[in-house]
C-alpha cells in the first residue's frame, strides 16, 4: 500500500473527483478510495472536517494534504515517475499539461449546462451558442492531440490528459452533443477503457440522487 488515500464526491456527479482517481487508477497506482456523498444543501460537513476547501477531491499522503484534481495529478506524478501519467516525450508533455489546465479553467459553460451524470439516459439536450462554442474547441484539442499522436488516446497510450477529459466524454454522450466520427471513436475508447469502466460501475451503484444535477 502507498499510504494513498483519495477522498471523492458522487461517482455519479462528480468530475472533478473523477480525474485524479483515473489517472491514479488508469497507471496501476494503489490507493484508498474514500467516497464522501455530496447530497446536502451545503456540503457533506465530513469532508469540512479534513478538506482546506471543503471540497473534493482531496488526496492524503501521511500529514500532507493535496487538494485540486490537476495537482493531485502533478503531485503523484512525481511520487510515482515511472507511471506514465504524463507523456514522457517534452514537448508532448506540455501541450498535455496545456489541454489540462484548459480544461482546469474553462469550458464553463459546458459545465453550466450538462453536468456529468453517468446514470443519465442518453437523450438531446438543446444548448446554447457558449456550450456549443465550448464542444467545438474541446473536439478540435482531441483531433489536434490525436493527429500529433496517433492514437489511440490523446498522446498513445492513456494519460492524465485523457483522464482530465473523461467527465467531458460523459458529458458528449449522455447529452447527445456530438456526431463527428473522429470525436466518436475517441469517446468510445475512453469508455472501454478498464479505469473508466470501474468508476462507471460504481457510480451505477450509488443510492444518492442529487436533483440539481439531474438535468
Amino acid at each position: 500500500m502507498t499510504g494513498l488515500t483519495l477522498y471523492v464526491g458522487n461517482k455519479n456527479y462528480s468530475s472533478w473527483s473523477m480525474r485524479p482517481w483515473m489517472a491514479m487508477t488508469a497507471a496501476g497506482i494503489a490507493f484508498e478510495d474514500v467516497v464522501i456523498p455530496f447530497d446536502f444543501a451545503a456540503g457533506n460537513p465530513d469532508i469540512r472536517a479534513i478538506s482546506p476547501t471543503g471540497k473534493v477531491p482531496l488526496l492524503r499522503h501521511g500529514d500532507l494534504l493535496v487538494w485540486e484534481s490537476l495537482a493531485i495529478i502533478e503531485y503523484v506524478a512525481e511520487l510515482f515517475p515511472d507511471a506514465g501519467l504524463w507523456p514522457s516525450d517534452r514537448q508532448a508533455r506540455a501541450r498535455a499539461r496545456s489541454y489540462s489546465m484548459e480544461m482546469l479553467s474553462g469550458f464553463r459553460a459546458l459545465r453550466g449546462a450538462c453536468p456529468m451524470n453517468i446514470r443519465r439516459e442518453r437523450r438531446a439536450l438543446q444548448v446554447d451558442a457558449d456550450v456549443r462554442a465550448d464542444v467545438v474547441r474541446i473536439e478540435q484539442i482531441w483531433k489536434e492531440a490525436l493527429a500529433h499522436s496517433g492514437g489511440p488516446f490523446l498522446f498513445g497510450s492513456f494519460s492524465a490528459a485523457d483522464a482530465m477529459y473523461a467527465p467531458v466524454v460523459n458529458r458528449f454522450d449522455v447529452y447527445d452533443l456530438v456526431a463527428d466520427q473522429e470525436t466518436l471513436g475517441y469517446m468510445q475508447r475512453v469508455k472501454a477503457h478498464f479505469a473508466f469502466r470501474k468508476w462507471e460501475e460504481a457510480a451505477r451503484a450509488e443510492p444518492w440522487v442529487v436533483p440539481d444535477d439531474e438535468v
